[in-house]
């Protein structure tokens, strides 16, 4: 059971969680689910394990707080929206740690933080004196300022780039998708699941890829871009739905599937 025994043995953990992941059937960010995982992180920590999350969500906090800006589809307007949500983004996530004695931090980056050798070295330095402390870091996106992460960007990539950054053992993507199938199992019923995947090339040619989702900014092909580039550095991926009653617990005890990117040949 490869993912239940990459689960156990990694040690530095990062989780990624999309927009569609942490927001109700509302649109409103899903504080029980929050809670819930939280739940399940802390029994990590417990366990000796250190875990980082890069969390989207603070445009859909934003339009829960600022409803009457709904319609407003102004840059200024969805860079507002984001500098509303992050605050109550970072809220719900300090309120369902807290329950468990578990701090959080905030972290905001953009890609010119990754390309300055004096920033990602800070920014590396901060990670490793966070997580030794048990304190959980929580990466965002910069949305206030990077304009371009709203029209185009993902968590996906930010997430690959913070679990290199941080030499991290692996790196699960949870989604709204139970993982990678040959065609979106929505629009064809004969889409075959993907349970292991070692050659991201072979993959890409013969899958049909979509696009993101109603929440999202990102895809399918963001997901396997992002382990692509985990796997350049060593660091398995996981890709699985996080919806649900215990998405973390499932992962680990064999009980929820998910799509692995491995390096190498199977044994």
């Amino acid at each position: 059971m490869i993912i239940p025994n990459l689960i156990a043995e990694s040690r530095k953990i990062v989780f990624k969680f999309g927009s569609s992941t942490l927001a109700d059937s509302g649109g409103r960010i899903n504080s029980p689910f929050l809670a819930e995982f939280a739940q399940q992180a802390a029994g990590l920590l417990g366990r000796g394990k250190q875990v980082i999350l890069v969390s989207s969500g603070a445009q859909v906090a934003g339009l829960s707080t600022m409803d009457k800006w709904a319609r407003k589809r102004d840059i200024h307007y969805r860079q507002a929206l984001c500098a509303v949500g992050q605050v109550e983004l970072m809220g719900a996530w300090k309120q369902a740690f807290g329950g468990h004695g578990t701090h959080i931090a905030q972290i905001l980056l953009t890609q010119d933080d990754f390309e300055d050798p004096i920033r990602t070295l800070n920014m590396r330095n901060t990670l490793f004196t966070l997580v030794d402390e048990g304190i959980v870091p929580i990466i965002n996106e910069n949305d206030t300022v990077s304009v371009e992460e709203i029209k185009i960007g993902d968590n996906d990539t930010l997430a690959a780039q913070s679990a290199i950054l941080w030499s991290a053992d692996l790196l699960v993507l949870f989604s709204d998708i139970d993982g990678l199938y040959t065609a979106n199992p929505k629009e064809h019923s004969d889409a075959e699941f993907v349970d292991e995947v070692r050659n991201i090339a072979d993959v890409r040619s013969r899958i049909t890829l979509g696009g993101a989702n109603s929440l999202g900014t990102g895809g399918i092909a963001t997901k396997i871009a992002a382990a692509e580039r985990a796997l350049a550095y060593g660091i398995p991926t996981i890709i699985t739905n996080g919806g649900g009653q215990r998405a973390l617990e499932g992962l680990a005890q064999g009980t929820r599937r998910g799509t692995v990117f491995l390096q190498g040949q199977p044994t």
